[in-house]
Parts: structure tokens; sequence; C-alpha cells
């Protein structure tokens, strides 16, 4: 279990009875892709996830959980004691998984990778437990649920707005629109705001117990969300990169806190 250190001076007490997040790795580096030291371990496949992801829930309160790409039958007791999921960004998803052929521009994909993050969407699912996802876990989310994606946006879309921007992620790079009357509006406490932007897929059909509820100017369908009382949102830009802005932070804030008050937590624990 992973817990992220408190900042100097704060009392260790902070984290105690902090919601427990799980935190998807979405992606693999290959031994060729990793630079050793001489000091170092030898070259082998690692995983890879961002500490943005880790930073941004531990701020709003939570307490964040590396789950590791498992088989499917370890996520039900991986997912033991878990309190909210968050599917993070990563590589393309397989389009095996909803039914397609690939794409010429489809970039590296990792099909155990996928096998284990949809099977921790739906155990989450099945579970009730509160979902937050980004950018990939927004499509993981969808696919999960029995949706498809588009497999490169510009082929239906044009160029006219930038998804994938060449610039650091805490820059924004275009505007997304948001239902007012969505939970993510409420949320972030706004219904229109500036995100950044690196993929090239997004939703089309929406999965199964899920609607669209924001949209870039070209049309993307830029988040998703379950109706109802339980937290589960998807947002397609990366909100783990722009928590220096308020509606940014409360998204993680609201995340928490629905996690804080799940039902799992409210079960007695055995003596």
């Amino acid at each position: 279990m992973l817990r992220m250190a408190p900042d100097k001076g704060e009392p260790l007490g902070r984290f105690e009875g902090a919601p427990l997040i799980g935190v998807t790795t979405s992606e693999i580096r290959k031994a060729g892709r990793v630079e050793t030291t001489p000091e170092g371990e030898p070259a082998r496949a690692e995983m890879a996830l961002g500490l943005t992801y880790l930073r941004a829930i531990e701020a709003a309160g939570g307490l964040p959980v590396v789950l590791p790409p498992l088989p499917s039958e370890a996520i039900g007791p991986l997912l033991e004691g878990l309190d909210g999921i968050c599917l993070s960004g990563g590589p393309d998803l397989d389009p095996a998984e909803y039914g397609q052929d690939p794409h010429d521009e489809l970039g590296p994909t990792w099909r155990e990778l996928d096998i284990a993050e949809l099977a921790v969407a739906r155990e989450a699912d099945a579970r009730g437990l509160p979902i937050l996802a980004i950018c990939r876990g927004a499509q993981a989310l969808n696919v999960a649920r029995r949706g498809t994606l588009f497999q490169h946006l510009s082929d239906r879309f044009g160029a006219d707005v930038e998804h994938r921007q060449a610039t650091i992620g805490t820059e924004p790079i275009h505007r997304v629109e948001i239902d007012p009357e969505s939970k993510l509006a409420k949320a972030l406490g706004a219904t229109s705001v500036e995100v950044n932007s690196f993929h090239h897929q997004a939703a089309d059909t929406i999965g199964r117990g899920l609607r669209a509820v924001a949209f870039s100017p070209d049309g993307v369908i830029e988040a998703i969300e379950a109706p109802g009382s339980r937290f589960v949102v998807g947002v397609q830009w990366h909100a783990e990169s722009l928590t220096e802005r308020p509606e940014q932070a409360n998204l993680f804030r609201a995340f928490v806190d629905a996690a804080r008050r799940a039902p799992a937590r409210e079960q007695p624990q055995a003596a």
C-alpha cells in the first residue's frame, strides 16, 4: 500500500480515516524503453503512473493506493477495503474490446492491461464504489459499460480544436462546455472550463447507464457520467495536472468526499 508522505511539520494523523482510493496503472514501459544506470537494476518491463494522480487525491483528502494490472480473478480481492477508484490515463485501448478493427492511427496497445482495467471498472460498479476516470480512464469506463470509441478524432471532427497539445499539461488548450444539471458541473462549481488535451480518441456510442455531459467546441464528448446518487464521472482532460485551478481541485475533492461517504465505509468490520 502506498502512503503519500505528509508535508514537513504536518501531523501524522492527517491521514487517519482518509478514504482509500485505488488508482489503476494503465501503462507498461517495456525493457527496451527503460533507461538504466550502472547503480540500478537491469532493464525490465515496468509499471508507469504519473505522481500527479496520487498528489491530487492526497491534496483532496484521500489516501491513494496504486493498483497493479493483475489477472481478472484477482481484481475482486484487490478492491477489498477500497472506498473509490480512479481510472488513470494511458495508451489507446485495443479496439477488439469494443468490437472494432484497429485504425491506421491506433497507438501502441497492451491487451492484458486493458483486460485488467476494464475488470477494475466493472468490479467497482458491482461494488457501488465512486469512480473518477481520467482521459483513457474515461474511455475505459465507457467501454466497460459496452460503449465504443472514435479511434481517431480528426477523421470525424477535423482539426479546428487541438486535442493532442504539444505544450505542458499545466497549460489549458481549449474550453469545454458542461451541462449545468450534471454531477460534473456541481463538482467543478462551473459550467465552462478551460482544459488541457492529450488524446486522439474519445467516446462514440455511450455505454449503458452513462450520459455525455460536456463537449469541446467541435462536438467531441469531453465528459461522461452516470445519473443517480453515486459519483461516477469520466473526464477526457487531465484534471490531475490542473489542480492549481480551483475548479479542477474541486473535482478531486468531490470525488474523495463521495468515497468518504461510500457504503463500504459504513459496513461493520469483522472482529
